[in-house]
């Protein structure tokens, strides 16, 4: 057989290169493509024949996957319910965001429930993770500790030792001695999740893996990584705020886009039940510019504060500055209101933020923003018992969004009195909620701020 030719990958986004070059075309990243061994080349035809596989129709009924709780309700919500057993969960964040700190929590907490628990560092000695789990007082939950990067001698103790549950910190540091590349490399990462993903789906142990992250906020290695898994959670937060945010971009045995809420403390990560008052605790009197917006993330209504400030520019340029949303969003918001509504930006500095470090994703932002810079521009405070939400279209149409009941009662249930949102088709009632409904931005520009 002739031998494989070399072949070169990028360490950034996984691309493959029939040669080296300094400068990745799939990424623009530069030297980041180095050589890997080739995988062994297989037959052209398969000969002969195998075993036929078993198959099922549609509607064969099948029980639920069986749930663990940890008796972390955060945690239990993001996850779907609860650990699925055989289960590979990938969790990625920032550096010192408080990755290791949330495990080691999970893992005492799974432990207390009556699993038997592992947790492998390879990115720390023993006796660091001890220092951690005094300081969290985990010192007496019974968990078994291992501090080693080579996968072989950590999947031979996992065999031997059986456990529900391991935690393997990181895979970056992981490396298996038949695969000729360094740790940390495309190569290695993929063959370490492969084996680890196999061997949890082989002997029904659940696996949580740590995954470091690129400055975008991926997490770093090949994308492949994320589609071997069943679940991929992202540990988001600021670091000048102590919220923390555990999302689900992707499950297979519960809702994506789920989120748990936390609270970085010196004992650790408190959990936060009603995140939305934590997050309006620290808003005072209404000021221009500070809107309230009622979201949805996953199953959960959460309320918000988005602020905005618009100033005269010195500069040619105006300056954009988003912290929390979408910049483009922004930047579509303001066109329509100056090309639909009539109000100009030009020559204004744009300051938009969503308070507490949350980061907000849906579009029924849009109409929130928009009065938060209405308000700004106008300096017009919004009533201080009014919460907005809707989408706003390129004609300047306000769009119905998704599950209004459910937003208006997390409104009422924080003495909110009043709503702003799209019309809707269907009469939706909440008591003790006034809604104001608005059919376009231009209503909404002359009704509440008074401006043509």
């Amino acid at each position: 057989m002739a031998k494989a030719p070399p072949q070169f990958t990028c360490t950034a986004c996984g691309a493959t290169h029939r040669k080296w070059a300094g400068r990745c075309d799939a990424c623009g990243a530069w030297n980041s493509i180095i050589e890997e061994a080739p995988l062994s080349a297989g037959p052209k035809a398969v000969g002969g024949r195998g075993r036929a596989i078993a198959l099922s129709s549609l509607t064969h009924a099948e029980a639920p996957p069986p749930r663990r709780k940890s008796g972390m309700p955060e945690l239990d919500r993001v996850l779907g319910g609860g650990l699925v057993a055989a289960s590979a969960i990938l969790v990625g964040g920032d550096p010192g965001i408080g990755k290791s700190t949330l495990l080691l929590q999970a893992v005492a907490a799974f432990a207390a429930q009556g699993l038997s628990c592992l947790y492998v560092s390879g990115e720390e000695a023993a006796a660091q993770v001890r220092l951690r789990a005094a300081r969290l007082g985990l010192d007496k939950a019974p968990v078994q500790l291992g501090a080693d990067t080579n996968l072989r001698d950590i999947l031979t103790t996992l065999d031997h030792e059986r456990p529900d549950l391991v935690v393997i910190d990181s895979i970056q540091t992981m490396w298996l001695d038949n695969v000729d590349s360094a740790p940390g490399s495309v190569a290695q990462m993929r063959a370490a999740v492969h084996e680890l993903v196999s061997f949890a789906k082989r002997r029904g142990v659940s696996v949580i893996l740590v995954g470091h992250v690129t400055k975008e906020g991926q997490i770093a290695g090949p994308r492949v990584v994320e589609h071997m898994v069943d679940t991929v959670l992202y540990f988001e937060g600021e670091r000048g705020h102590q919220f923390r945010i555990l999302r689900a971009v992707k499950n297979r045995f519960g809702p994506a886009d789920e989120i748990g809420v936390f609270e970085m403390t010196g004992a650790g990560l408190s959990q936060v039940a009603n995140p939305s008052a934590l997050f309006l605790s620290e808003r005072g009197q209404p000021a221009p510019g500070s809107v309230v917006f009622a979201g949805i993330e996953g199953t959960r209504p959460m309320l918000t504060e988005i602020q905005a400030l618009v100033a005269p520019s010195p500069l040619g340029t105006p300056r954009r500055t988003v912290v929390g949303l979408d910049a483009a969003r922004l930047s579509t918001i303001l066109a329509v209101l100056e090309a639909r509504c009539g109000i100009p930006f030009g020559g204004m500095d744009v300051f938009l933020n969503v308070a507490g470090g949350m980061r907000v994703l849906e579009p029924a932002a849009d109409l929130a923003v928009a009065c938060a810079l209405l308000s700004a521009r106008e300096d017009t405070p919004l009533p201080a018992d009014t919460v907005v939400f809707g989408e706003i279209s390129l004609s300047a149409a306000l769009r119905p969004v998704s599950q209004t009941e459910n937003r208006l009662k997390e409104a009422q249930k924080l003495g909110f009195c009043a709503a702003l949102a799209p019309k809707l088709s269907k009469p939706v009632g909440v008591e003790g909620i006034v809604l104001h409904q608005m059919s376009d931005l231009t209503e909404v520009v002359g009704q509440v701020f008074g401006a043509g």
